[in-house]
């Protein structure tokens, strides 16, 4: 006989509210768990395919890790430094550009650029103020993330823990099977499924296009000759999964850059403008549609919150939980909402529920 409802709902908010605590209070000790088994949740389907092909478990968890050291060795001595240096140059010609839009502003629109008007005030105090402080706003990122994230979890403890959560994996997903309650283990497997279908494509594919865009938008910005190409490239795929501000950002940054650098260079400017035309193209039509598909169910608004609030509440762990609890939320929601439609409160009396009229016409 299953529990009362009310019991039900209590143990489910006992639960909920344990979990919100433990994020709250251990945000920064379960953090390289957290992160460990988002990357295991990643790879599996990788791991999955590898042992399809013929290898066993423990080889194909083997050759992921390998390949994802040679990664990040090749980042860190390749690709950080140039966007350190890359960044640390912006933040220190920042004031130049900022002039040399005055000048512009001057010689175009005289009238608004006279001594004491607001636009003019702003842009002098802009440009000394990110040369005064973009190097302590960067350090000052740099040091909290490292106070937040220490160095020694993410070289060491993160990879152990993804490699064995990769690892086991499967029989992970087998023991928490096993221990769902059995009144509610065919619902619970129902929602689990929706949640990994959602979180699969938005989280894997999404991923996915953000380091595509990420990798055209730098590459293609280098070759056009942009100065600043490979952070500007960064900065816009890292925010390409909220559809258009990924773009606009990164444009507007880019073009910026290209007509300080290429003022009276139309066709260099130009270049500039058509890679963000084709990238927004081929993300749109090609990348997007294929590596997340169109039914993954959560609005960018609801992103932006979530990320906003969960940020806010538990700092830097909640924006990582941030995306896999939306996507739940949101599951939960669909999900309740299609139990009311199915139900004598919105049905009334006089009507038939869904499952009795599929009942009635079954017999």
């Amino acid at each position: 006989m299953a529990l009362p409802v009310r019991h039900q709902a209590t143990y489910w908010g006992i639960a909920l509210a344990v979990f919100f605590i433990l994020l709250w209070g251990l945000g920064d000790v379960i953090l390289p768990f957290l992160v460990g088994g988002a990357i295991a949740y990643f790879m599996d389907p990788i791991a999955d395919r590898l042992e399809r092909a013929g290898l066993s478990r423990v080889m194909a968890t083997t050759l992921i890790a390998l390949v994802a050291v040679l990664v990040f060795v090749v980042a860190a001595l390749l690709i950080l430094p140039s966007l350190a240096r890359q960044l640390s140059q912006l933040i220190a010609i920042t004031p130049e550009i900022a002039h040399r839009l005055q000048g512009f502003l001057t010689s175009k629109f005289p009238s608004i650029m006279e001594d004491g008007s607001v636009l003019r005030d702003t842009l002098l105090s802009l440009g000394e103020a990110v040369k005064a402080r973009g190097g302590e706003l960067v350090s000052g990122v740099l040091s909290s993330a490292i106070g937040v994230v220490n160095a020694v979890v993410f070289v060491v403890v993160v990879p152990v823990v993804a490699f064995y959560m990769l690892l086991d994996w499967d029989r992970i997903v087998a023991k928490t099977n096993g221990l769902l309650p059995r009144d509610h283990a065919p619902v619970v497997r129902q929602i689990a499924g929706d949640i990994d279908r959602v979180l699969s494509a938005f989280v894997r594919g999404q991923v996915s296009v953000c380091l595509a865009m990420g990798v055209f938008y730098s590459v293609t910005l280098m070759l056009a000759g942009l100065q600043f190409g490979l952070i500007v490239g960064a900065v816009a795929g890292a925010i390409t999964f909220i559809p258009y501000v990924g773009a606009l950002i990164g444009g507007a940054l880019a073009i910026g850059l290209a007509l300080f650098q290429f003022w009276g260079e139309w066709l260099n400017i130009g270049l500039v403008v058509g890679i963000f035309g084709l990238g927004q193209f081929l993300e749109g039509n090609v990348i997007t549609p294929r590596l997340v598909g169109n039914s993954v169910g959560l609005h960018p608004l609801w992103l932006i919150f979530a990320l906003s609030a969960f940020g806010t509440l538990f700092g830097f762990v909640g924006m990582l939980v941030a995306v896999p609890v939306a996507a739940v939320i949101g599951v939960l929601i669909r999900f309740s909402t299609a139990r009311y439609l199915n139900s004598m409160l919105y049905q009334g009396l006089d009507h038939p529920t869904i499952s009795q009229q599929a009942q009635k016409d079954t017999d």
